[in-house]
């Protein structure tokens, strides 16, 4: 029945996965809001830049890392009872992060929000593909796409309400009714379902990831705390980073039970689809740390100013996503997402035209035009990670996919917001020379170190107010060309190997020993 005709309650079914999706995707968003607040020492844990960084970073090197493995295992013990596992962890860790006492205990309880939602995310699409017939299917996925988006678009008003009203923990508080409800109706409507042939564990391939992603991260973002590169505090890890990558790639080819199949990167429509994402959530991820501060520090905007501010951006995505696949039918991946890299590396270097002054409609004209671009990257991108692979292995492209959008997100806070961190360093430094050196130090670390020492400096304070403002102003010029640089570089890489409309497509064999993961 369920094979040929999908599940009497499928639909139904769908809506408690979406609703429980809602939360993973939320929290992200009005965590971006918040930052401020929590580097706040007086109503926030007086968090450093490079703690707000690693408050973010936590969360996607985890999930990413987990995110396969997780989905192994949902196959072999029940897809419904790994996502009631994946509630409850998430709930806790949420409520951890609400009643963090410092920036150390909220950087752990986020990384265990990323157990939590890797394994409530490869849950949700397994138990849709088994619920569904094929030819529902897209349109099902469709609509749990549409759910993300949805979240993505409330999340940063719904954090600037809270802000607004609440605590900085109330962010996270939030979570937990979406938890609960969501668990009483999994429990009451979604079936159990499980692989009768689930794939093998690769356990060592997912610590090698870990590791070695958090390695290079943690040398990222020393880099921009000590504003140099040539520290053994910045070389070691990231040299060990990279070492184990690779140590990681040549084990992951070597075993028939990959956590990650690298031997797909070889098909160069699948590794141009995937640097498509990856390109854009590296700079989309960095950008949106720094856009947080310029609009409520620079420009002055509270919490919930600030999230009503990123409307535009999520409208857009809500309006152009569902266009998307016929913009990408008729005028072919290639052109479509070239011209959609090309606006975002435009509305990036947009930024380092912005100052105090720049008007709010020109900043929200920017936002429209950079969420309407990235609306229609995902689709020729997801088309071509389609063709590039044999048909039963949609769910292992869609999982790599995911993986790639996780951990280049991660990067691209860690690098760009080291870049910001270093700029602003050397900008700040001449109007700090007359304080004494403990408070020099911790004024120079980012702009809300410089504003924090400000208050307690009376007059001789004041004065560094507007130069703070300045520097972070060029460090954000200097860190939003960078990403416009790396878009364009993407685009470059759809103009040369991203298959045009009309190119004759070739699906591959699937490998004897290949195994799809029921992530999808």
């Amino acid at each position: 029945m369920e094979q040929q005709l999908g599940h009497p309650k499928r639909w139904r079914i769908l809506g408690v996965l979406v609703f429980s999706l809602l939360a993973v995707v939320l929290d992200n968003t009005i965590l971006n809001v918040a930052l401020k607040t929590i580097a706040d020492p007086e109503v926030g844990l007086g968090a450093t830049q490079s703690q707000l960084e690693w408050a973010i970073n936590a969360y996607t090197l985890v999930f990413a890392g987990l995110l396969f493995t997780f989905g192994v295992i949902g196959d072999r013990t029940g897809r419904r009872r790994m996502l009631m596992v994946g509630m409850v962890l998430f709930g806790l860790a949420s409520l951890g992060s609400a009643y963090a006492q410092d920036p150390g205990q909220l950087i752990i309880a986020r990384a265990f929000m990323g157990i939590g939602g890797a394994a409530i995310m490869p849950a949700t699409l397994a138990i849709i593909s088994n619920v569904f017939p094929p030819e529902e299917r897209g349109k099902a996925i469709g609509v749990w796409a549409g759910g993300v988006g949805l979240a993505v678009a409330i999340g940063p008003i719904t954090g600037g309400l809270l802000i607004e009203h609440f605590w900085w923990g109330s962010v996270f508080l939030i979570n937990l009714p979406i938890v609960l409800i969501s668990m009483v109706l999994i429990s009451l409507i979604v079936p159990e379902s499980r692989d009768p042939k689930p794939s093998k564990l690769d356990p060592v391939g997912v610590v090698m990831s870990i590791i070695g992603l958090v390695a290079i991260t943690y040398g990222i973002i020393r880099g921009g705390e000590l504003a140099t590169i040539a520290s053994a505090q910045v070389l070691v890890p990231t040299i060990l980073g990279v070492a184990v990558l690779a140590a990681f790639v040549w084990y992951e080819r070597r075993i028939d039970h990959p956590a990650f199949d690298v031997t797909y990167f070889r098909d160069p429509r699948f590794a141009t689809a995937i640097g498509m994402v990856g390109i854009m959530f590296f700079a989309m991820m960095g950008a949106m740390f720094f856009l947080v501060f310029y609009l409520q520090i620079v420009l002055g905007f509270s919490p919930l100013q600030a999230g009503a501010l990123m409307i535009p951006f999520a409208a857009a995505q809500l309006i152009f996503a569902p266009l998307s696949q016929q913009v990408a039918r008729r005028f072919g991946g290639k052109l479509a997402g070239t011209v959609s890299m090309v606006i975002v590396a435009c509305a990036l270097a947009s930024y380092a035209l912005m100052d105090a002054n720049t008007s709010i409609l020109l900043i929200e004209i920017v936002f429209f035009l950079q969420g309407a671009a990235m609306a229609n990257i995902m689709p020729p991108a997801t088309t071509a990670i389609m063709e590039a692979l044999p048909r039963e292995k949609a769910g292992v492209g869609s999982a790599m996919s995911n993986t790639v959008r996780q951990v280049a997100g991660a990067l691209g806070v860690a690098l760009l917001g080291s870049v910001l961190s270093a700029t602003y360093r050397d900008e700040i430094a001449p109007a700090l020379t007359g304080l004494p050196e403990a408070v020099r130090h911790v004024a120079g670390e980012s702009i809300t170190g410089t504003l924090t020492a400000a208050q307690g400096l009376g007059a001789h304070g004041a004065a560094l107010i507007e130069p703070a403002k300045l520097a972070f102003v060029d460090g954000m010029h200097v860190t939003a060309l960078i990403a416009a640089a790396i878009a364009l570089v993407g685009a470059l890489v759809v103009v040369k190997w991203l298959p045009g409309k009309n190119a004759k497509i070739s699906v591959p064999e699937s490998r004897d020993h290949d195994k799809e993961p029921a992530v999808v």
